[in-house]
């Protein structure tokens, strides 16, 4: 039997996750990691790359141990990570610098950007779909500013999962999936635009070479296989974005299939050709995706899975003890509550994430707006049901405006992530959009991906596509209830025009914004 892993490093932990090769997962080990504010360096958000390999090879150490495997038994491997986070190499490979995804220390950079080369921020989202926000232009810039000494060693740049593979092989590249979120990147021809980081006099020869998923890479060297447990006759293949990779372990491949992921973020993704111009307002991200001739539009909605953790901490305790007693997850005794409110949660308006503006990315102060002080209307029960309903009024939002600029029409959503374990979520999220809402079976979609990028790369499977469509199982359908998206299409107009008030007290520097993006001017 051969076995395949797929190494998951994301925002909040990295996970080595063994899998057959009938997509059936074997084994599964995690770590937490943090990623540290650099002293003096306001929002900053350093990725230490030594601490952080060490975790990894302790996953995956304890993957094999846990499925009673050898290194020897792992075929081929791949990895996947958090977009936009980076790692800076010098001429002999040797990581000098490296930042996670949502590293927001540039914002002088950004203003000077936007400042003194008038429109180049639109010319170069029209041909990568990024902008400056969470791109890697001013963080590097940031580098040659602040760090001078690093930033002349700089020889070479790659993402999170492809420095992970750089360990373990010894060859730095990337892939169009994940090389793509720098925005240093074009969208049709899915390759480094080097001549952008030219134009803003940054270095224009740190780029390697990009290899689309799935390609084999080489094989684990002996020095990763002394610390990570793994055989020299373990193949390593190019991986890929944490999203993209996440969407083809979901069965999203096709053009015009649409994904919900629903994890501490919110990603609402739709498959489009890759010829497709971004919107002109600049308010959705264009991603490459990790299917040859395709990208994803994606819509991104902040911190719904994080403001539902917030809430369960912060007045749930009730809950969690009948969770303890009954021996059930805690969200489960909520959603049971909340499924006894009625559709619009008493009016209840939560306010957290805006819909997707990303040209003038920011977002109001957190609070729930139209509260009763009757506490059987107004309680734990309503408050959870309107977050609910408000993670998939947002979603909604976001999905109209890609429709709108890709002109694919939307019926039918797979729903995925954490979230999507909750019936009346899973139901809410159909009732909103009006769409038929699917469930797959997997636990590990971004894993899978992974794994399936390692099978394509030793010819398991002929690619992403065909592998996706073998592997992924449907659990759940759901279907709208029109007469329920009546009254939800009334609350997302309150919805917005609440929304722009809460703005306008940010504005103002009456309330504080739960996030903004580096280099915003109000």
């Amino acid at each position: 039997m051969k076995y395949l892993m797929a190494i998951d490093a994301g925002t909040g932990s990295v996970r080595a996750v063994v899998f057959d090769t009938l997509g059936n997962q074997i084994s599964v080990s995690q770590k937490e990691w943090t990623h540290l504010e650099e002293e003096g360096v306001p929002n900053s958000m350093s990725f230490d790359f030594d601490a952080n390999w060490t975790l990894t090879c302790r996953c995956i150490k304890e993957s094999l141990q846990s499925a009673n495997l050898s290194g020897e038994d792992i075929a081929a491997l791949s990895a996947t990570s958090m977009r936009e986070g980076i790692v800076l190499y010098d001429k002999e490979g040797k990581e000098l610098w490296a930042v996670a995804n949502v590293d927001a220390r540039a914002d002088k950079e950004v203003r000077f950007l936007k400042e003194n080369f008038k429109g180049i921020e639109e010319e170069f989202y029209a041909e990568s779909g990024q902008t400056f926000a969470l791109g890697a232009i001013p963080r590097i810039m940031w580098l040659k500013n602040n760090r001078p000494e690093i930033y002349e060693r700089v020889a070479k740049i790659s993402m999170i999962g492809d420095w992970i593979l750089a360990r373990l092989c010894g060859v730095i590249a990337t892939d169009p999936s994940n090389g793509g979120t720098t925005g240093i990147f074009s969208l049709k021809n899915r390759d480094w635009v080097s001549e952008m980081a030219k134009r803003v006099g940054l270095k224009d020869d740190i780029f390697p070479k990009v290899l689309e998923v799935g390609t084999l890479m080489g094989s684990v060297t002996k020095e990763a296989c002394a610390v990570s447990g793994l055989s020299t006759n373990t193949k390593v293949v190019m991986g890929g974005g944490d999203v993209q990779l996440g969407s083809a372990g979901l069965g999203v491949v096709d053009v015009g299939q649409v994904a919900i992921l629903g994890g501490s973020f919110w990603q609402q993704v739709v498959n489009i050709d890759k010829n497709t111009p971004p919107p002109l307002d600049m308010n959705i991200r264009v991603n490459p995706h990790v299917i040859p001739n395709l990208s994803q539009a994606e819509g991104i909605t902040f911190f719904s899975g994080l403001v539902m953790r917030w809430f369960r901490d912060a007045f749930c305790d009730m809950e969690k003890l009948e969770a303890k007693e009954q021996g059930v997850d805690v969200y489960a005794i909520m959603e049971e509550k909340a499924a006894k409110v009625p559709v619009g949660s008493y009016g209840i308006l939560p306010i957290f994430s805006d819909s997707m503006k990303y040209s003038k990315w920011y977002h109001a102060a957190p609070s729930f707006l139209n509260l009763s002080i009757n506490p059987e209307i107004c309680n734990r029960a309503s408050m959870f049901r309107s977050l609910q309903e408000n993670a998939a009024i947002v979603s909604a939002i976001n999905l109209d405006k890609i429709k709108e600029f890709s002109g694919v029409n939307i019926s039918e959503i797979v729903f995925a992530g954490g979230a999507s374990k909750g019936s009346l979520w899973s139901q809410v999220v159909a009732d909103v959009t009006g769409c038929r809402v699917v469930i797959p079976k997997v636990s590990e979609a971004t894993a899978l991906g992974a794994a399936m990028a390692a099978g394509v790369g030793i010819g398991i499977y002929k690619d992403i596509s065909e592998a996706a469509k073998k592997l992924v199982v449907w659990d759940r359908v759901y279907e709208p209830n029109l007469e329920n998206k009546k009254i939800y299409d009334e609350i997302r107009v309150k919805f917005e025009k609440a929304y722009e008030v809460q703005l306008k007290l940010v504005d103002d520097n009456i309330t504080t914004s739960m996030w903004r993006a580096p280099g915003l001017v109000s």
